[in-house]
């Protein structure tokens, strides 16, 4: 029993130091779910500025928000850190009141005076998410008067309109409407800060899991949490390996190094489809893959370049061949399955008719464009198979490589020609791709609203008056109408090229059970997780 223990013990070591274990201690300990992933998109571990892929998962199982939704059936809505709600007749208010006897992590008892504090915390930040708050007509200079605790237990969480109550409820179970520890942030304030610099590598949650350490670029490392509310997790740790290359994820799959690989090609699937020790498991996200076109260049500002470029992307090889069993091709904001979402792909790869409308611009002999390219396998195999395609028409286009952190960040401040990117959405309502995609109340630099729209200085005031209405439709019918105009819209005249939705899929070992593979990624969870 000691020399398993011991076994156990090295191979974790190995495993936490960034290393591959020797041959002999290979399999994974039994109370340990390792996974590699490329998590270079990590920016910071606050639910208040948290607003990528692996952060937002870290989050989604290591924090809790006020409300959440079957991840099978999204239409089913219930409470998470609060017990239930009442809306106002008005419509313009929303009366929550928390669960009985719940604690963090740290012990401290989780009230309404926490809830009141995150939301407030967020909005005041203003960080990249703050806007899925502020959307309601809550400023950081009205928050205060917007956000108000009534009791120990309650709060009423006030509107300026009576918007669409699914979107109300929905924006409370992003990330960013994370329950945070008031009394755990606040030790470790600083200069007003709401403890931002401290969360931003710490942790101050109440999720089945305790984020332990995060080394940038390397790893980060969960830890059950031993003063959960709920159902203890059956894995003592859940550790995020960051491997980004992908055949060397196949390799650890296929030895039992790792338990779960994340960033799995079409080649290793195959390749690992007949190892008897080996389960695919996929799920649809709402992911999209995108180019994103910076209006500020002189050539891609052209109405007929943007269009051209739509016709310059092979969409059909690159969801059944570069990306083949993990995207489908889609043209429109919303993905397949929100409400209004419109499934009509009208776009092919057509040279000729690129050329023409090249031609029509004033630019028959092409340009030279360069594209922000995050420098992952796949995003490179896209990258690369359109610089091609474009180059028939004219156009060179010159791959400019990065991490997820350099690239976002260029991207995040308008300093890019083209962003090849993804984007998921913050919650199930089809608001919240339609204020990124079609909205952008304020187009300067100064801009404090920055959704992709502002990132690729897309004015268009109609479009957000549009969007503006829509989120007060009460009509489901008539909101998906609007819906569908404006994804018209934008695939006609908008700066996006949306070109696959995503499947994700997990290569795992045969003996791991009970992993859920989500809508969002804040949705991917590991707490039933055995093995």
């Amino acid at each position: 029993m000691y020399q398993r223990r011991l076994l156990a013990s090295t191979a974790l070591c190995a495993l936490m130091l960034g290393a591959t274990p020797v041959a002999t201690f290979a399999e994974t300990p039994p109370d340990t779910l390792v996974q590699a992933w490329s998590i270079d998109d990590i920016i910071s571990l606050d639910p208040a500025e948290i607003f990528e892929f692996t952060a937002s998962e870290i989050a989604g199982n290591t924090y809790e928000t006020l409300i959440t939704y079957d991840p099978k059936n999204v239409s089913d809505v219930f409470g998470k850190a609060a017990d239930s709600w009442t809306v106002s007749e008005d419509g313009m208010t929303i009366s929550f009141t928390m669960k009985a006897d719940r604690t963090f992590a740290s012990g401290n008892p989780i009230t309404a005076e926490d809830a009141v504090f995150s939301l407030v915390r967020a909005v005041k930040l203003n960080k990249s998410p703050a806007f899925i708050i502020g959307q309601l007509g809550i400023t950081p200079e009205n928050a205060d008067e917007m956000i108000v605790q009534t009791g120990d237990m309650t709060f009423d969480f006030k509107m300026d309109k009576a918007y669409s109550p699914s979107l109300a409820l929905y924006c409370l179970t992003a990330t960013v409407a994370s329950v945070v520890d008031k009394k755990l942030a606040m030790e470790h304030e600083a200069n007003g800060d709401f403890g931002y610099e401290w969360l931003k590598t710490n942790y101050a949650g109440s999720g089945p899991f305790i984020i332990k350490d995060w080394r940038p670029n390397e790893a980060v490392i969960l830890e059950r949490n031993e003063n959960y509310s709920g159902e203890a997790a059956p894995m003592a740790r859940v550790i995020y390996r960051h491997i980004p290359e992908t055949s060397s994820q196949r390799l650890l799959l296929a030895k039992g190094d790792i338990d779960i690989a994340r960033n799995l090609t079409a080649e290793d699937i195959a390749a690992l489809k007949d190892d008897a020790n080996i389960k695919i498991e996929s799920g649809v996200k709402g992911s999209l893959y995108y180019l994103g076109m910076s209006q500020k260049n002189e050539y891609l500002s052209k109405p007929q370049v943007r269009q051209a470029m739509k016709y310059l992307v092979d969409y059909d090889a690159i969801a059944n061949t570069i990306m083949s069993g993990k995207v489908k091709v889609h043209q429109a904001f919303l993905p397949e399955g929100f409400l209004g979402a419109y499934n009509e792909n009208p776009f092919t790869l057509d040279i000729e008719k690129a050329k023409a409308l090249l031609a029509e611009a004033g630019l028959a002999d092409g340009f030279t464009v360069t594209m922000d390219t995050r420098n992952t396998p796949e995003i490179t195999a896209m990258a690369q198979a359109m610089q091609q395609t474009m180059a028939q028409a004219g156009i060179t286009l010159e791959i400019i490589p990065g991490d997820g952190k350099q690239t976002l960040t260029k991207y995040r401040a308008r300093s890019h020609d083209i962003y090849i990117g993804r984007w998921g959405p913050d919650f199930q309502d089809p608001h919240t791709n339609s204020s990124t995609f079609a909205y952008n109340p304020d187009n300067s630099d100064e801009a404090t609203s920055k959704p992709l729209a502002w990132r690729n200085a897309w004015d268009i005031p109609e479009l957000t008056a549009s969007t503006d209405a829509a989120m007060l439709e009460s009509d489901p019918d008539k909101r998906a109408e609007m819906y569908i105009a404006d994804q018209k819209k934008v695939m006609e005249e908008g700066p996006f090229v949306i070109y696959a939705q995503e499947i994700e899929v997990l290569g795992e070992r045969a003996n791991v059970n009970g992993v859920i593979v989500g809508p969002s990624f804040n949705d991917n969870n590991f707490s039933k997780v055995t093995k």
